[in-house]
């Protein structure tokens, strides 16, 4: 007893040491200029699409006003395959009543100019705001994947009867440097990608392999341990997409930068992008292909 008071005592004085050295320090936190924000994508058989925001504070407290008020209106926004180029036209879409959300596609005005993606293709983008511009390049690779089939088996015995496993079988084809991202879409909802959604070829490269698939994850809800499973009477379609290395790099250390949030002993992360002039964000080329199956309840 006598030695658990002693560790005790010297215990509560270290904690009262500790106390008595604290002291207080202010950060004066300088307001940064806002960035221009991209996210700029094109896919096979798709138009370009380009959504351009301001940064907010790190610090802001965000409302749906602020948020409406950071797109970038009126920018001059022009793409490229390396034979058309192509002015991009900006376009509303309704949120709520007064709130908008901006976007800049092809100028179905002008379509002489106007294409869509196609596999194994080049694009850069230009885009001129506020007096300044900012340059990108990205391609849609070739679909080097093949997806041999998907299947569905129940989940495991401690979780829910109701729910299921999606897995796959696919090929890689050999030689290095293959990048691909996925998402799942569940019934109506919109594609989604998964918590881990881009993955290089450096293990599995020229080989067939069986893959779990888990659901895509709307990152702006906490998730849940039953949403690594879909359930049972689920219409899943999976979208898998060539990327390069790039886009790759810029999502690889996005999901890190995710994963990190709320972790005290994490390490700061650079988010890769490749859109220049100081801008953050990217563009990136997708070729895609689509598989979809159904679970039976």
């Amino acid at each position: 007893m006598k030695r658990i008071l002693k560790h005790f005592w010297v215990y509560l004085s270290f904690l009262l040491l500790l106390t008595a050295c604290e002291k207080g320090i202010d950060f004066d936190l300088e307001e940064a200029e806002p960035k221009l924000v991209v996210e700029a994508t094109i896919e096979n058989g798709q138009a370009p699409r380009v959504v351009l925001t301001n940064s907010l504070a790190y610090f802001a407290t965000l409302n749906p006003q602020q948020l409406a008020n950071s797109f970038v209106r009126n920018a001059e926004v022009t793409i490229s395959n390396g034979s058309k180029s192509h002015k991009l036209k900006e376009y509303a879409v309704n949120l709520a009543p007064g709130f908008n959300l901006y976007y800049y596609s092809i100028d179905s005005s002008n379509l002489s100019t106007a294409f869509t993606g196609e596999l194994a293709t080049s694009y850069t983008l230009r885009i001129v705001t506020n007096g300044r511009e900012y340059n990108a390049q990205t391609t849609i690779p070739a679909i080097t994947k093949r997806l041999d089939s998907v299947w569905w088996k129940d989940a495991p015995a401690t979780v829910d009867t109701t729910k299921a496993i999606v897995m796959i079988r696919a090929t890689d084809k050999g030689g290095y440097g293959d990048y691909v991202r996925y998402y799942t879409k569940r019934n109506s909802e919109p594609f989604l990608p998964g918590l881990n959604s881009v993955f290089d070829d450096l293990f599995i490269d020229g080989t067939t392999y069986e893959l779990q698939v888990e659901p895509g994850w709307n990152r702006s809800f906490e998730r849940e341990e039953e949403d690594a499973f879909f359930s049972k009477g689920d219409t899943v379609t999976l979208k898998l997409s060539a990327i390069d290395k790039a886009t790759y790099d810029f999502w690889r250390t996005m999901e890190y930068s995710y994963a990190s949030v709320g972790n005290p002993f994490s390490t700061p992360v650079k988010i890769d992008g490749n859109i220049s002039g100081g801008a953050l964000g990217y563009f990136g080329g997708y070729g895609s292909l689509y598989r979809t199956i159904v679970i039976p309840r």
